[in-house]
C-alpha cells in the first residue's frame, strides 16, 4: 500500500522524543479499566495470565493487547487502548508475558520478541471460548514485533483476526538493538538491564544448571543479557542467531491480513532498517504510517488518548 500519509500533531511540549517518550511512560495514568484476571496453563505446562476487561454490553468483537519489553497488563499504553476500545463495544484481553504478572513463571525460559507460540496459545484459548466472531491484535514495541511475526509467518491464520496494529515496532531486533546501545539511549538501557536482571536473579537459584553466578555477573549491557540469557534459554545460538530469526521484517511480505504499522521518525529506539516502506510498498495488506513525532510509544493528544489508540479504533473500523 501506498506509505500512509500521518495526521498526529502532539501538543507544543511534547516534540521531542525524550519527553514523549518518559512522559507516556512514567506520568501518563489511565483510569476507569476494570480487569479481571484469568490464568491459563501453557503447552510446556508453564502460565500466562491474561486481564480481561469488558464493553457495557455483551460483545462479539475483542481486541488482544500485547505489552514491550518489561511491560505489564496494566502499563497505560495498554488501559489506554482497552478503556477505549471498551468504551466503543469491544472486550480486550490484555496478555501479560511469561513472569512479567507480578509473579515469576515456572520455567527457566520466559518470553522474547519472538515468542509466537505463546501467542498461538492465547490466540487458541480465546477462540475456543467460541465467543467472538471479530478478533485484533495489537502490539506495542516488543509485542509489535511478536503480532507481526506471527501473522507473517504462518500459512494459516484463524479466519476471526480480522487486523494487526503495530506500534513503535522494533522490525529488526538487531538494528534496534544497536540504537538502544548507542549514547543517546544509555539512560533507557540501564533501566531495561536493571529490570531484567532483577527478574533473572531468582531464576540462579531456581536452575543452577542453567547459569551460573558468573554467567550473570557478566553481563554488561543488554546484548550481553541476549548472548547469556535470551538466547540460550530460549533455543538460540547466540544474541545476534535471536535477531536475525525472531525479527519481524523478514515476515512481512507475506502477510495477508490487513495490517497498520504507526513508527514515528524521531524514536530513538528505532534504527533506519525498522521502517519497511519497501515491504508496505509491495503489500497491500500492510500500511505504514510515520508520524514526524511521538517518540517511543509517546504519542500524546487531547483527553488523554493517544494518536495510536485512536488510530487503531479507526483502522479496524476501515477493515
Amino acid at each position: 500500500m501506498p506509505i500512509i500519509e500521518s495526521t498526529y500533531k502532539p501538543p507544543f511540549w511534547a516534540k521531542t522524543s525524550f519527553v514523549s517518550t518518559v512522559f507516556s511512560g512514567l506520568a501518563r495514568k489511565v483510569q476507569g479499566v476494570n480487569q479481571t484476571r484469568e490464568r491459563i496453563i501453557l503447552p510446556d505446562n508453564d502460565f500466562l495470565d491474561l486481564d480481561w476487561s469488558y464493553a457495557q454490553e455483551k460483545s462479539n468483537k475483542l481486541i488482544i493487547l500485547l505489552h514491550g519489553l518489561e511491560g505489564h497488563a496494566q502499563r497505560p499504553y495498554i488501559t489506554g487502548t482497552a478503556k477505549l476500545f471498551n468504551d466503543n463495544g469491544i472486550d480486550a484481553c490484555a496478555v501479560n508475558f511469561r513472569g512479567c504478572s507480578g509473579e515469576s513463571n515456572l520455567l527457566y525460559r520466559s518470553y522474547h520478541s519472538g515468542a509466537t507460540e505463546d501467542l498461538e496459545a492465547v490466540v487458541n484459548h480465546i477462540l475456543e471460548k467460541n465467543q467472538y466472531n471479530d478478533v485484533y491484535i495489537k502490539g506495542i514495541s516488543l509485542g509489535a514485533n511478536m503480532a507481526l511475526k506471527y501473522i507473517g509467518e504462518r500459512e494459516d491464520i484463524p479466519s476471526e483476526i480480522k487486523a494487526v496494529i503495530a506500534i513503535s515496532t522494533p522490525c529488526d531486533l538487531k538494528g534496534s538493538c544497536d540504537e538502544l546501545l548507542s549514547l543517546k539511549n544509555k539512560h533507557y538501557a540501564i533501566r531495561f538491564l536493571q529490570h531484567l536482571k532483577d527478574k533473572l536473579k531468582p531464576k540462579l537459584m531456581q536452575f543452577p544448571k542453567n547459569i551460573s553466578v558468573t554467567d550473570f555477573n557478566s553481563i554488561k549491557s543488554l546484548i550481553d543479557f541476549d548472548h547469556v540469557y535470551t538466547a540460550k534459554a530460549h533455543g538460540f545460538k547466540d544474541a545476534y542467531d535471536y535477531y536475525d530469526k525472531a525479527s519481524c521484517l523478514q515476515f512481512l511480505p507475506n502477510i495477508k491480513v490487513a495490517s497498520l504499522i504507526i513508527n514515528s521518525l524521531n524514536d530513538s529506539f528505532l534504527s533506519e532498517s525498522c521502517y519497511p516502506v519497501i515491504e508496505a510498498k509491495q503489500n497491500s495488506n500492510l500500511h505504514l504510517e510515520m508520524p514526524k513525532y511521538g517518540g517511543h510509544v509517546g504519542f500524546i493528544d487531547k483527553q488523554n488518548i493517544y494518536y495510536n489508540e485512536q488510530r487503531a479504533l479507526d483502522f479496524i473500523n476501515q477493515v
